[in-house]
């Protein structure tokens, strides 16, 4: 009964994952930490720290992770094929259908409509995590606020900003 539930859950993510990972965030923490509690608020935070580390998309890394946790591996097999089917299903028939509606003024409109909605997901997702637990004090704060910039204005790769913050945070926390 669990495989079925893990599938029909991350299915339903996966069915709605709009505007990527970051997007995807809080109907994740909704079904999984609040809904069905079958991860805690700080192990969600972990999920998320840990799928920016590995590679691979964080909605399908969470999976994985999650249908690990609640089912083993046949459950994060199930997780993680459920959380992609949808996706790549809704694909196929988009590149079907689109060249001819590409010039299209009704489908550009949802195409722009849909953009502030994502952008809304996202800073939802952001402040969850800060909300959650992801900045507890200052020096975090700071050390955030400082990664931001850094990846705004230097243009760094976000792996090496992970690994500076991750050196900061050993040397500020001990």
């Amino acid at each position: 009964m669990i495989l079925l539930k893990l599938f029909l859950v991350f299915a339903q993510i996966g069915l709605f994952a709009f505007g990527g990972g970051y997007a995807i965030l809080p109907l994740i923490e909704k079904e999984i930490v609040n809904n069905l509690h079958w991860l805690t608020h700080k192990e969600f935070l972990e999920v998320v720290t840990i799928s920016q580390l590995t590679p691979g998309p964080i909605a399908i890394n969470a999976a994985t992770f999650v249908g690990y946790k609640v089912g083993g591996v046949i459950g994060s097999l199930i997780a993680t094929v459920s959380v992609c089917l949808p996706p790549v299903i809704l694909v196929l028939i988009v590149v079907r259908f689109l060249k001819r509606f590409e010039t299209n003024i009704w489908v550009n409109n949802v195409l722009k409509g849909l953009r502030p909605a994502v952008v809304a997901l996202i800073a939802s997702a952001a402040y969850s995590l800060v909300r959650g637990g992801g900045i507890t004090e200052i020096k975090g704060l700071i050390i955030g606020i400082a990664s931001f910039i850094i990846l705004r204005t230097r243009k760094l790769d976000p792996i090496l900003i992970l690994i500076i913050a991750g050196i900061v945070g050993i040397l500020i926390y001990q």
